[in-house]
């Protein structure tokens, strides 16, 4: 099987939050925020849903990782398609052809998912339509919060705290005044790891911010391995957000990439 590196689509989507539902399960992050005996993964993919579709909307730089058959694979598939209706001549013409089509049609599985938000400089306005978006957005979430009866474990008062800390350390080591492709979530299915799946989804953003001249932020829940593979991609650790409340604490590395131009 191949891998391919391709924008998100609304039909990618489903498939893509239960990739980083499956990555996330033990993530030191997800699991100070969230209260484990109250999380509910069905109000967590509504509401994953709502970002992603928000994301669409405003052509936020998302990717995925899709493993797609290769040409071997789609050649053997073509192979057993006709055996299959040569087998079954004497079957309708509209189940020959059920089978053929069933045979011959591309199939693809979400692997990674990359998602960024694109560089806005600090004070310049939103364009409208992002604001409709915005506003779109909050409508779903509220609906979902009447919908399932809370927040599905999430502990407001820790987000509150991160976004906090967060916003302290961007204020600090956010210097350029153009903004930053800031890398919201990278998340790799267990069967892709090993296999530069990550590393691909990362470059599809960090590409685009080297022709652009533009510089690139994340934030990792682990420091190993994680950090260590990041600079290999040219990041470079900035900051440690500490998040604490209830005695229990998380920490976050912040990582900032400066555009490459080659040699």
């Amino acid at each position: 099987m191949a891998i391919e590196i391709t924008p998100l689509t609304k039909a990618d989507i489903a498939g893509s939050i239960e990739c980083i539902q499956k990555a996330f399960a033990d993530d030191p992050y997800f699991l100070w925020l969230f209260d484990q005996t109250k999380f509910n993964v069905k109000r967590n993919t509504v509401s994953l849903t709502g970002h992603y579709l928000h994301g669409l909307h405003t052509a936020a730089p998302v990717f995925v990782a899709r493993e797609v058959p290769s040409a071997a694979d789609s050649t053997e598939k073509a192979a057993v398609a006709v055996d299959e209706v040569e087998c079954a001549s004497s079957s309708s013409s509209s189940s020959s052809a059920s089978v053929t089509a069933a045979a011959t049609s591309p199939e693809s599985t979400i692997l990674g998912i990359s998602s960024w938000y694109a560089p806005h400089p600090p004070g310049n306005p939103e364009p409208w339509s992002h604001w409709v978006q915005e506003w779109i957005l909050s409508i779903r979430q509220l609906v979902n919060i009447i919908r399932f009866g809370g927040r599905g474990g999430l502990n407001v008062k820790r987000y509150k705290t991160w976004k906090a800390r967060q916003a302290e350390a961007q204020a600090k080591v956010w210097t350029d005044p153009r903004g930053y492709y800031f890398c919201n979530v990278v998340a790799v299915d267990d069967r892709a790891r090993g296999k530069g799946v990550g590393r691909k989804l990362i470059e599809a953003v960090t590409r685009r911010a080297d022709e652009e001249g533009m510089p690139c932020y994340l934030e990792s829940s682990k420091l190993e391995p994680n950090v260590a593979i990041y600079r290999k991609m040219g990041f470079e650790l900035v900051d440690e957000i500490t998040c604490e409340e209830g005695g229990e604490q998380c920490t976050l590395y912040a990582m900032i990439r400066q555009p490459q131009t080659k040699a």
